[in-house]
């Protein structure tokens, strides 16, 4: 089918036992203002309803939410399913209250971005558009 046609597509998704969903909504609206297609999944979503929730909508990238501290755990989980999945194509990045030591472990293990508390909605919208869909090696 070749490249994917249309806006580019973003499941926010917030893992975990974590209540608090307003920066996952603001980054969706952002998103959506942006022209992109966002699926919200809403609160205490499981890496597999996640990873399902993306391989359905056929989304380009998932966009994690987690202020918890459990996002080692968490991030691991939905690239290592998407893995096992073959959709490793699917771009994985994430905001919250990330330490600055974990974001480094994080990226090695396949996490494209971390976007901490002081992002800027325009800067992360900026960085989805740049980074996902790029054709690799075209």
């Amino acid at each position: 089918m070749g490249v994917a046609a249309g806006p580019i597509r973003v499941v926010v998704a917030k893992p975990g036992l974590d209540g608090h969903d307003r920066g996952a909504k603001v980054i969706a609206r952002a998103l959506r203002d942006a022209g992109m297609e966002v699926i919200y999944t809403g609160l205490h979503q499981t890496p597999e309803q996640i990873v399902a929730t993306a391989i359905q909508e056929d989304a380009d990238a998932i966009g994690l939410s987690i202020l918890s501290g459990a996002h080692n755990t968490l991030f691991a989980a939905v690239i290592d399913l998407l893995r096992e999945r073959d959709a490793a194509d699917i771009l994985v990045f994430g905001g919250g209250i990330i330490p600055d030591a974990d974001i480094a472990p994080l990226k090695e293990k396949g996490v494209a971005e971390i976007f901490t508390p002081g992002a800027t909605t325009q800067s992360i919208v900026d960085w989805v558009r740049e980074n996902v869909r790029q054709p690799a090696g075209a």
